[in-house]
């Protein structure tokens, strides 16, 4: 018994890894899809144990797994998602075990994948394939701009203006 104990706290202090809690989310979202607020609220009193153990297990179990395989053990690779865009339109967003394939409302398929070995996210549309950024070892990311350069970016306020700045040439609009 000892042994187990030793071995859980082991598992939770030293992986240092927060996760998706994907588990604790599924039960989220199911309960939020329901009909009205009201519903929700007395569901969420009904099954109020299921979010205490779905925390419990992704927290010992799921969000350790995934901080050390690098992948989400809940993820459905092939479930795809209609999501609503800025635009208005519904897009089919597909998981794929490596990245997303995003279908548009015009039939166009963009895919986004990730590459473990180079810390990397590219996209890939109408027959080309461009990395978009890479993760570096600072804890910043490298973008890689539409005229081939690359930036390192911090990820604060600054470096997402100093983005916004590169990728415009310089120009960017406020707006409120």
């Amino acid at each position: 018994m000892k042994a187990a104990a030793c071995l859980m706290a082991a598992a939770i202090t030293l992986s240092s890894c927060i996760g998706s809690f994907g588990l604790f989310n599924k039960v989220l979202d199911w309960n939020k899809g329901l009909s009205n607020k009201f519903v929700n609220e007395v569901v969420f009193i009904l099954i109020s144990p299921a979010y205490a153990v779905c925390g419990v297990v992704d927290l010992l179990v799921l969000n350790t797994v995934e901080f050390w395989s690098g992948s989400n053990p809940i993820a459905k690779v092939g479930s795809v998602q209609n999501v609503w865009g800025q635009d208005g339109r519904l897009y089919a967003v597909k998981t794929l075990e490596d990245g997303y394939e995003v279908t548009k409302p015009t039939g166009e398929k963009v895919i986004f994948t990730y590459d473990e070995r180079l810390k990397s996210w590219s996209m890939e549309a109408d027959g080309q394939q461009r990395e978009l950024f890479r993760f570096n070892d600072d804890g910043t990311i490298q973008a890689m701009l539409p005229n081939g350069e690359r930036k390192d970016i911090s990820l604060n306020e600054e470096g997402v203006y100093s983005l916004h700045m590169a990728m415009n040439d310089g120009l960017f609009f406020a707006a409120r």
